[in-house]
This record gives C-alpha cells, structure tokens and sequence, in this order.
C-alpha cells in the first residue's frame, strides 16, 4: 500500500508523524515512466519512506511552452507506483504527494524566485531563459516541504542536476543529491515523458541524438578529432538546439584539468524538444 495525499495540510501532518525515519525523496511532473521507476527503487533501497511528489510546475514553463498539454495521468502513476509498492519490505514505506492546487506548493501570495546565476544561462537556459529559476523555485520548496534527507534526479537532465546541487551548496541545504544513471529504451534512446509526442518515423529520426552522442564519445575515447565532427553535426542538422562537449563539473570549456567531460545536446524535432547526454572520462595532463 501506498499513502497518498492531495492537501498539504493533510501531508504536513503526516510528515510531522516521521520523526527516526530516514526519507527520500522523487521529485516528478508524473507520466511515469521506467527512469522514474528506477528512481524510486534506489530511494526505497537507501530510505525508510520514500517521497513522490507529482507536480505540474508551472513556473518552469516558458511562454508558447507546452504547459498546457504536459500530460496528467496521476492514476496511471499511482498504479506504477503500487508495483513497486507490493514488493515492499514490510519495513519501507511509499507516499506520494500529488498537491490537486498549485497552493499546495506555493502559499497564497508566494513572490520568491531563486536564481542561480551564470551557470542558468547557457544549453538549456539560453533556449529557455526563465525554466532554471522555476526549477530551482520549486525544488527548493519541495526540499522545504518533505524535509527529505535525501533526493533523487536522472542524469538525462544534466544541467538541473549541477544547478540543483548548486543550490544545495550555495543555500547550504542539509540534503544529499543524488544523480542517477539514464535510462533507455532498446534502441538507445533517453526515456522522457516527452516522447510519447513522437510519431512512430520520428521516434526512428530521433535516434541521430544518442547516436550521435555515442559517435562523439568514441572519438573522445581514442583520442581522434572529435571538434570537426561536431562542427559539421551542427552544421548539416539545424535541429541542434546545442551539442556541446564541456566540463561536467562546472559546465565550462574543459582545460588540461578536466578529468571529465559531458557530451550534452538537445535536439528539436517538429512535436517534442529532446535532451540527452553522455559522461566521458579523460586522461588529465594538467599538473
């Protein structure tokens, strides 16, 4: 069984209940998929209750954003949820927060914006200039809200994961944020609740993101001259919103110390905005 709760008076109360347990927390817009699923996994594993909100944030989303059609399918999630709930140990614990008001949120006259400064305005933040402030927003209350000990982000989002722990650091936030794998399909590509926008051709055209990706690494990997082949990518594909090989710890140009890189792109197709990355670890020359 799972506890679910819509009010947030009714979820302060049983937060307030938890006073030895070690809690983690899933932050989700819902539609579930498997890299959810293998969020939650890892939060049950480590926690004694796991917390998953369910929130459409609306300050996240741009103008002429897809706000509006992001799908809402809670039944379908609780249900996803109570699979994993019944191979529970008896010990463990599922709750799911799904706020029915954006109240549930933000209190009444809430005007707070949390911005994290340069690292917002690159790759995503300079296609969505407003999306890493209402991210960051929103996950600072939900931090605030579960008191979770610790939570739980894919990789897929690799931008948000580094601002996030950012802001963990900077507002010295006593949680410990952790960055799991991405998960795929069989044919390679990233899973997100976005995808259900693509046709059946365009899911096959989509595969030129992780493929690429992957094309990229192996030059990394055995030293070839990866710069033209990512130059000519961008040049013959305008559906390249970025494709960038940068410093995975900071998000800037690698140096002769960098010890990793991160390939990260987004590619745009017709109904849907992919994003995608891969972690690639270097030989450092630096002294």
């Amino acid at each position: 069984m799972i506890k679910l709760f819509n009010n947030r008076k009714d979820f302060d109360y049983f937060r307030n209940s938890l006073t030895t347990q070690s809690i983690g927390l899933v932050p989700t817009m819902g539609n579930l998929h498997k890299g959810h699923i293998s969020l939650l996994e890892k939060a049950i594993e480590e926690n004694d209750v796991a917390i998953v909100t369910i929130y459409v944030n609306p300050k996240q989303f741009g103008p002429n954003e897809d706000f509006d059609k992001y799908p809402r399918t809670l039944d379908d999630d609780i249900a996803k949820i109570s699979a994993v709930a019944l191979l529970l140990d008896k010990k463990k614990e599922i709750v799911v927060y799904a706020p029915n008001t954006d109240e549930g949120i933000y209190p009444e006259g809430f005007s707070t914006n949390i911005s994290m400064g340069p690292m917002t305005q690159k790759l995503e933040g300079a296609v969505r200039p407003t999306h890493f402030d209402g991210v960051t927003t929103v996950v600072y209350r939900l931090f605030t809200i579960t008191k979770a000990h610790q939570a739980y982000f894919g990789q897929k989002d690799v931008q948000q994961c580094l601002i996030i722990k950012k802001m963990v650091h900077d507002l010295e936030i006593p949680i410990k944020i952790n960055i799991m794998p991405i998960i795929r399909n069989s044919e390679g590509l990233a899973l997100s609740s976005r995808n259900q926008y693509l046709s059946e051709s365009e899911r096959v055209e989509a595969l030129v993101l992780p493929h690429t990706l992957q094309k990229i690494e192996k030059l990394i990997r055995t030293k070839q001259d990866y710069k033209t082949f990512v130059y000519e990518a961008k040049a013959n594909d305008k559906k390249w919103d970025y494709l960038e090989i940068l410093d995975s710890k900071n998000l800037e140009m690698p140096t002769d110390k960098t010890q990793e890189v991160v390939i990260v792109a987004a590619y745009r197709m017709s109904s849907a905005r992919l994003l995608d990355n891969i972690l690639v670890t270097i030989a450092s020359t630096g002294k």
